[in-house]
């Protein structure tokens, strides 16, 4: 009986011991690095029990050998492990399609495969690169549409961005720029340069471009001309990587202004049978603009570290920027840092992030008029003169002591007796919270909260000594100091659920409220001396108000339906229009996941169809619709007995003023075939802007001025963008990638009540060489049209009668050409040889024209005979034989000349040495910038934002020798 009880017994704990649960244990790693993992989702596969890995990567979890634990976290490949025992170790692959394919849209993300509106990503590894001092020439030639142009050469200098053309006529044509959730105030403050070099180059993680109104309605108003959204680069939880950089730049002038050097200058002068001008030479040789540029040197010096501390996936970053600028004594310097926390709490309910950033900035100003100087004056005269009472050559008066009115001044006095410079800080920073309900959790409630505050103190000091008219001289000082403040407050629910596994749901509904102060104050020595008002002060406040919405559908994943909607309330408009209501909605059908394609070579083909309205008032000022008064300055005082008064005089208003209003349809087609080799676009848009707002004539009886801005024009733009990515080779040592992109834009007013004339130029008194007028492009040329003789040589004073009246005035200028080019290219080229890395930007730029100023302005012999002074000319009067100024000839179609260019922007070469050091990689490299130019444009630079060339900054060549440490 005891051996049967036993028996029994033993049959009883068998299939305990078979079935019986136990404890597995480990450690889940980084496979590239073998660092821990903190927060990896564990879990028993088809059950609900399930763990995190802590803070070391370990986990716990009960299991049945037999049983498959998968282990799965953002950025990793999911994987899985069967049970056969109780420690299991696991290393984790980076799964890189995953991070790439997520993107940042408005309010929200979305994976790149299911975007239904025209959106670019470019990341990190696609950035040009270079001398980078400002963030937009990160992406300059790489997204279909998008025209990045830097205002100049100077360093650091701002930089102009359209996309898809010009949206505006005298508002703003540029993007809303976006830095981690933050819509940021462009206009910056005195003392900038760019409002963009506040973020350091290498914080940024990507640049997300959103095109098409589908895609930016969501961000209302201050949308109307694009969003560019910058993510900058956030901490991770694993141990601390660090990152430290360091590059020299050397800045050389390869181009100047081809001006009469000293001995042709002197044979052109005597050739001219005018003893008083020959008698006005000087005996020097000077190369006026080898005197006002230099060779220049720049470095760059940045520190990050990326990692986890206490729990919390952090960054810390920091930076130093000095750039010395081609002109004499033109200088930006710049510190930088920034720190970024992305907490996550109750398992990973509660995310936060924290994004502050920090700036100060130094510049030092060289005086722009120099270049205009240094082409304009006498080369045969010396830099300095003994004789004369500043110390520097000037043209005199008859009195020996004051310097003529009409002379150019000494361009070397400018750069030597002007201390222009600025101190600028800037601090940026928001906090964003993303809750998902416990109770609710297809329910996520954010709130981000920010500030964008600037503060500047500059001066401007001119010496005693610098050459003047003024006889009671004795130097003047200017002084300002500005502060701008951005606030933001985003609030909004996003609603997401899967019904079926096949509609899948994405609802957001939020308020956003932001409001820009500005707070002004200024100085002014000379009218202080004079007895007038010198101390300034100006403040003002605007304030936008929003509501908005946005609804993802898409069925089994292959039919796309994003629609959006957003109202805003701006208080540049009167209350009754005030706010603007803008729409949009876009589709999108994957046709390569249809049964039809499985055996295609796509892995991506999908159409898109988009429409939105979106509006603008970015740029107009504020109030316009109430009566402002503006005070009398103290030389205008009002005489009343023996006593003046200050008087206000109202500015003229308008009470209608209305939002510009675009409405865009776009069509494209995203395409990935060969396994991912091979991707890219193509977009078809028209977008009509309405109620565009102009300067526009009144009766000067029935307003407090003759003229106002108001709604009085629209205009059209429509064209066709085309993308296409090569992964040309694919090989263990070897590999090679292409970009080429292509965009063409038409731009035509459609509706305007009457010209507005554009395009102002030096040449003669209050002309202008452009104008906006109905069925042309904006600024478009309008001039007289020149007569050839049989050489081909102008003829001046001689044009075309185009209405053939038998005169020649403003009734037969026409309109020739416009600054605005018809297509731009991109092309880069990315190669990795072993350890050797080789990269190339270029750019094109087709059916663009230029109006030479310097030409119109300085090739004319009238400046070489003034009586009282010696002009040197442009060398281009060999070719026109102008010898007069005069309206017409300044306004000659001999001046507009084609401007279409080919640029090799950037050649980079680089060599890594991984492990020379334990655990380090350490990159050296060089790169040459702006390295060809190839154009049939006879001036300077075919690439003038504005399309008038006139004393430009030159761009200079570069050369960066730096080297990259990740340890």
């Amino acid at each position: 009986m005891k051996i049967l009880q036993k028996l029994n017994l033993l049959l009883f704990l068998i299939p305990l011991g078979v079935f019986a649960q136990q404890t597995v244990s480990g450690v889940v790693t980084e496979a590239a690095t073998g660092t821990p993992i903190p927060g990896v989702n564990v879990l028993v596969k088809g059950s609900t029990t399930g763990t995190t890995t802590d803070f070391d990567g370990a986990y716990e979890i009960n299991a049945n050998d037999g049983d498959v634990l998968q282990f799965s976290y953002i950025g990793f490949t999911t994987t899985e492990k069967v049970v056969a025992g109780s420690t299991m170790n696991v290393a984790l692959q980076e799964d890189t399609q995953q991070l790439e394919e997520v993107v940042v849209i408005g309010y929200g993300s979305v994976k790149k495969e299911d975007l239904t509106g025209t959106t670019d990503l470019v990341t990190s590894e696609d950035f040009n690169k270079g001398p980078i001092v400002s963030a937009q020439s990160l992406i300059s030639g790489r997204v279909a549409g998008v025209n990045v142009t830097s205002g100049s050469g100077a360093p650091g200098d701002g930089q102009e961005i359209t996309i898809r053309g010009m949206g505006s006529l005298s508002l703003t044509s540029s993007p809303l720029i976006v830095v981690d959730g933050i819509p940021l105030d462009n206009s910056g403050v005195g003392g900038t340069r760019n409002p963009l070099n506040f973020i350091n180059p290498n914080d940024i993680e990507s640049f997300v471009v959103l095109k098409d109104a589908s895609s930016t309605a969501i961000y209302g108003s201050r949308g109307a001309n694009g969003v560019i959204l910058i993510t900058t680069k956030k901490g991770k939880k694993h141990e601390f990587e660090f990152n430290a950089s360091s590059q020299t730049t050397i800045y050389n002038v390869t181009e100047t202004v081809d001006v009469l050097e000293a001995d042709r200058f002197r044979e052109l002068v005597l050739s001219l049978d005018n003893p008083d001008a020959a008698a006005r030479m000087g005996n020097a040789n000077t190369d006026w603009q080898d005197e006002i540029y230099t060779f220049a040197v720049g470095q760059d010096h940045n520190v990050s570290a990326l990692g986890s501390a206490f729990g919390i996936p952090m960054r810390v970053s920091a930076g130093f920027s000095n750039h010395e600028g081609i002109l004499k004594g033109d200088e930006f310097s710049r510190g930088t840092a920034s720190i970024n926390l992305t907490p996550r709490l109750m398992d990973d309910h509660l995310k936060l992030e924290l994004n502050a950033r920090g700036m100060y900035i130094e510049n030092t100003f060289a005086d722009r008029g120099a270049i205009g100087s240094a082409i304009q004056f006498d080369p045969t005269q010396s830099v300095f003169d003994e004789n004369s009472p500043f110390g520097y050559y000037a043209w005199l008066n008859p009195d020996g002591v004051t310097q003529n009115s009409q002379a150019p001044t000494n361009p070397v006095a400018l750069l030597d007796l002007i201390d222009d410079s600025a101190e600028v800080r800037r601090f940026v920073v928001n906090g964003k919270v993303d809750y998902k309900l416990h109770f609710f959790p297809d329910l996520t409630a954010t709130v981000n909260v920010g500030i964008d505050k600037s503060n500047s103190n500059g001066r401007r000091i001119v010496s005693e000594l610098m050459p003047t008219s003024d006889m009671l001289w004795n130097g003047s000082l200017n002084r300002y100091s500005n502060i701008s403040t951005n606030l933001l407050f985003d609030a909004y629910a996003t609603y997401t659920k899967t019904l079926n596994d096949t509609h899948n749901i994405s609802f957001v509904a939020g308020h956003s409220y932001q409001s820009f102060e500005y707070d002004n104050e200024s100085y002014d020595s000379e009218a202080q001396e004079d007895g007038l008002k010198y101390e300034f002060i100006d403040k003002s406040k605007n304030v936008l108000l929003s509501y908005f919405g946005r609804l993802n559908y898409d069925y089994k994943g292959k039919y796309l339906l994003t629609a959006s909607f957003r109202a805003d309330a701006s208080s540049k408009l009167n209350p009754e229009d005030r706010w603007g209501y803008f729409p949009s909605v876009a589709l999108a059908w994957k046709i390569s996941d249809e049964s039809f394609m499985e055996d295609s070579a796509f892995n991506l083909l999908k159409l898109r169809v988009g429409y939105g309205e979106i509006a603008n008032v970015n740029g107009l000022g504020d109030y316009l619709f109430l009566t402002r008064y503006t005070g009398s300055t103290d030389s205008a005082r009002y005489q009343l007995g023996n006593s003046f008064y200050q008087t206000y005089r109202p500015e003229p208003i308008n009470e209608n003023l209305r939002w510009e209003v675009g409405k865009t349809f776009n069509v494209g087609l995203d395409y990935s075939l060969f396994d991912g080799r091979v991707s890219g676009l193509v977009n078809a848009y028209i977008r009509n802007t309405e109620d565009l707002i102009a300067s526009s004539l009144v009766d000067p009886f029935t307003n407090f001025g003759n003229r106002i801005d108001a709604n009085i024009g629209n205009m059209e733009n429509r064209g066709i963008e085309f993308n296409i990515n090569v992964d040309a080779i694919r090989r263990d040592d070897f590999n090679l990638s292409l970009n080429y992109n292509i965009s063409y834009n038409d731009n035509e007013i459609t509706k305007l009540s009457v010209d507005q004339p554009t395009g102002g130029i030096s040449s003669g008194v209050g002309n202008f060489a452009q104008v906006h007028r109905v069925g042309e492009e904006a600024a478009s040329f309008l001039v007289y049209q020149q007569v050839y003789d049989e050489t081909g040589k102008p003829i001046e004073g001689v044009y075309v009668d185009r209405n053939e009246d038998g005169m020649i005035n403003d009734q037969d200028k026409y309109i020739f050409n416009s600054p605005n080019a018809d297509i731009f290219m991109g092309f880069n080229i990315n190669a990795n040889y072993k350890k050797w890395d080789f990269s190339a930007q270029t750019r094109a730029s087709l059916g663009n024209y230029m109006y030479n100023d310097v030409f119109a302005g300085r090739g004319i012999l009238a400046g070489v005979t003034d009586l009282s002074m010696l002009d040197n000319i442009h060398a281009d009067y060999f070719n026109t034989g102008f010898e007069n100024y005069s309206d017409p000839n300044a306004l000659s179609d001999h001046f507009v000349q084609e401007a279409s260019f080919f640029k090799i922007d950037n050649i980079s070469l680089g060599y890594t040495l991984d492990q020379a050091i334990e655990n380090t990689s350490i990159r050296i490299y060089s790169s040459l910038q702006n390295v060809l130019t190839v154009t049939d444009y006879d001036g300077l630079d075919p690439e003038i934002d504005g399309g008038i060339d006139n004393n430009f900054y030159p761009r200079p060549r570069s050369f960066v020798l730096g080297v990259n440490v990740d340890f």
